[in-house]
């Protein structure tokens, strides 16, 4: 057994594409294996700016021989039909066996072929695998790109290492060179290093400078920063999403503590913290509740002068920073009011008119859920936060640092004297934004962020522009999440719309709740129920459903529920029975309605004497059940609701044990589908339990 080295030395990967690049070469790799019916022990890979690699442990020098037997033409077919059988089996026809199939003999090649080395295989299998690689975007290079046919990587691909055990396997691949030589780190040994196979691969790489372990790369970022915070009396701010992007930028990471001049912190953090983290790939840090004056960035080298280094990235941060800084003062002297008037000159959507048009509605609409009292907050600010809020849109700092909207119109209006609710809702209403996003909680921020969101909805919507497959531009999945998460977390009673938007909202809640482990059929039994559109109440009922369906009684329930509405459904009373004190069906009156607060019993409505013990308990049963778990739905009591319906069980299942339905009597029969009819609307009333899987 052997261990397989492949690197893919190209120029410089894409951080951001480091890690799938990783996935995919594995699971390439291992499906190459299986169509030659090799598996390794184990596979690891690795990444780094300048290759791609895998380590392959445990794989056998050669294949194992295998027999294979393909079946033919019948004795007695024609010599054409057997002779062309005998050419796509490659064997001559003295070779053929016959063996009788369904009583007639039959032609058969059995072909024994050998062992095949292993390097044969992998060889081939690289090169495919070079081939169909699927990066989100590659190039061609060279002389050859002129042809659409030529290789493409994701940046010139310049080297191929193959190596089983110390044995080269070769590559065939037009323009890339094949060996067991690499090159070091750019700076430090930037000459050849050759491997004698995967036992000295990481090794000798970190004699060349060069970490080819991301993990070990991304724990030297992490801990050095937080190192050099700690050191400098501050607090580290977490991102571990720059954690990997900067160890996919760096063979040999130094993390290196930097500072700036504290007149900057006068500019909104967010702005500096997105001109250090995004465009710089630099972490901040906090001096208690404020930022710091200072950042780590993470060389590429072990400099000999590493306040030169340091003293270099200091200045393209404070040119950054100055240029911000400009933005930021004049966008203070114009009013952020004063803006408004600009936003009718951008498009919102062409059926849609402009920004200023949405403007106006999200205003409306914020001041509606205001007044209605869904939202408590005052009318006048929720109005004056809504008309404020994408006035930032053309401001000079969103022109520079548009994905700070919103964040930016709330600085400027705290900073030009609007109150803090005001300024908070200006600066919050995109939220949530995703699912780990805050939701917020300040009545005028969740009425003018209800608004925006519900606003999209309903307009895109009403000119038909709806989400499809994996398609949504207007991000509409998420603006339903960002509602749901709004009114769920808040409290909010927020009655939604009927048609496509509910069914669009049942959808969305399926998505949000998945993982909390709620069931997606239960949320569609819920949703199911005529004039059920008030999400907080909705989730409510689902959670108490789903602990009902998980007990005992409730699987059971359901179990009996299915025969109950399968016998009925074969009976033809389909539907029937939903309400209490509904005609059965041809005008016949449901007995059970004739029950009243003067009766002892359902059994007195039906004709006492006349039903069997099972039959008599399951009425009376009902009689109690259905008006309490009625009141128990109106009072949004949803447990006792559920209490109510395990109640049923017992008298169910002694009706099946004990009553034959499919009575000889037709008056018995059609008395007997009449309460399982009154049972199934008894049970229906919580959900529709047909909707229910299982």
């Amino acid at each position: 057994m052997s261990d397989f080295l492949l690197e893919l030395f190209s120029e410089e990967i894409p951080a951001r594409m480091q890690a799938g690049a990783r996935r995919d070469l594995e699971r390439l790799f291992k499906a190459q294996l299986g169509e030659a019916g090799l598996k390794a022990d184990a596979v690891i890979t690795y990444s780094t700016p300048r290759r791609l690699a895998l380590i392959a442990s445990g794989l056998p020098e050669q294949t194992e021989a295998v027999s294979e037997e393909a079946k033919g033409p019948p004795e007695g077919a024609p010599d054409a039909a057997v002779d062309g059988f005998c050419r796509k089996q490659g064997i001559s026809r003295d070779q053929l066996e016959v063996r009788e199939v369904k009583g007639r003999n039959t032609y058969f090649a059995v072909i024994d072929k050998p062992g095949q080395p292993t390097t044969d295989i992998l060889g081939p299998a690289v090169a495919a695998i070079v081939r169909d690689f699927p990066w989100p975007k590659s190039m061609r290079w060279g002389a050859a790109s002129s042809s659409s046919e030529s290789l493409r990587w994701v940046r010139p691909l310049h080297r191929i290492v193959a190596m089983l055990g110390e044995q080269l396997v070769p590559v065939d691949i037009e323009g890339v060179a094949c060996g067991a030589a690499s090159l070091g780190h750019r700076f430090h040994h930037p000459g050849e290093i050759t491997f004698g196979g995967a036992h000295d691969y990481v090794d000798k790489l970190k004699m060349a400078h060069v970490l080819v372990d991301h993990e070990e790369r991304e724990a030297i970022v992490r801990e050095g920063a937080q190192k050099l915070a700690k050191d400098a009396g501050y607090e580290l701010v977490e991102d571990e999403g720059l954690v990997v992007e900067n160890a996919g930028l760096t063979e040999w990471p130094v993390p290196l503590l930097g500072k700036f001049d504290p007149d900057f912190l006068d500019v909104p953090e967010e702005v500096i913290q997105k001109t250090a983290r995004a465009d710089q790939k630099y972490f901040v840090m906090r001096d208690g509740d404020k930022l710091a004056p200072a950042f780590v960035c993470t060389a590429n080298i072990e400099s000999s002068d590493p306040h030169a280094v340091v003293a270099g990235n200091e200045r393209v941060l404070a040119a950054r920073l100055s240029d911000a800084r400009f933005f930021w003062e004049n966008d203070l002297k114009v009013p952020l009011e004063s803006l408004g008037d600009q936003l009718a000159d951008i498009v919102f959507h062409e059926k849609l008119g402009t920004v200023a048009d949405k403007v106006d509605r999200v205003a409306k609409l914020a001041r509606w859920l205001a007044e209605e009292n869904i939202v408590d907050a005052d009318p006048e600010k929720v109005e004056r936060a809504a008309r404020l809020s994408k006035n930032d849109l053309v401001t000079g700092l969103v022109g520079e640092f548009g994905e700070l909207q919103g964040i930016v119109g709330g600085h400027l209006a705290r900073a030009q004297g609007e109150p803090d609710d005001i300024a908070d809702a200006v600066r919050d209403h995109y939220k949530p934004v995703g699912q780990g996003d805050d939701v917020p909680t300040a009545p005028v921020s969740v009425a003018v962020s209800l608004a925006d969101k519900l606003d999209s909805l309903r307009e895109f919507f009403r000119i038909d522009e709806k989400p499809t497959g994996s398609k949504d531009p207007f991000a509409l999945r998420r603006a339903a999440l960002g509602v749901i998460r709004l009114a769920t977390e808040n409290g909010l009673r927020l009655p939604v719309a009927e048609g496509d938007l509910l069914d669009f909202f049942a959808d969305r809640l399926k998505v949000q709740q998945k993982e909390a482990g709620v069931r997606h059929d239960l949320i569609d039994a819920v949703f199911a129920k005529e004039g059920e559109d008030d999400l907080v109440p909705i989730l409510a009922r689902v959670k108490a459903l789903q602990a009902f369906m998980d007990s005992e009684d409730g699987a059971n329930l359901h179990a009996a529920y299915k025969r109950a509405a399968n016998i009925l459904k074969k009976e033809g009373f389909e539907g029937a029975g939903e309400v209490p004190g509904t005609l059965i069906q041809d005008g016949e009156e449901d007995p059970l309605a004739l029950v009243d607060e003067g009766q002892a019993s359902a059994a007195a409505a039906m004709g006492d004497g006349e039903l069997e013990p099972a039959e008599r308990a399951l009425a009376d049963a009902l009689v109690t059940a259905a008006p309490v778990a009625a009141q128990a739905l109106e009072d949004e009591n949803f447990t006792k609701a559920m209490e109510a319906l395990a109640s049923l069980r017992a008298p169910i299942d002694a009706f099946f044990d004990e009553v034959t339905v499919n009575a000889d009597d037709a008056n018995v029969r059609q008395r007997r589908l009449a309460l399982l009819a009154r049972f199934r609307g008894a049970v229906n009333q919580v959900a529709d339990f047909g909707r229910i899987e299982g």
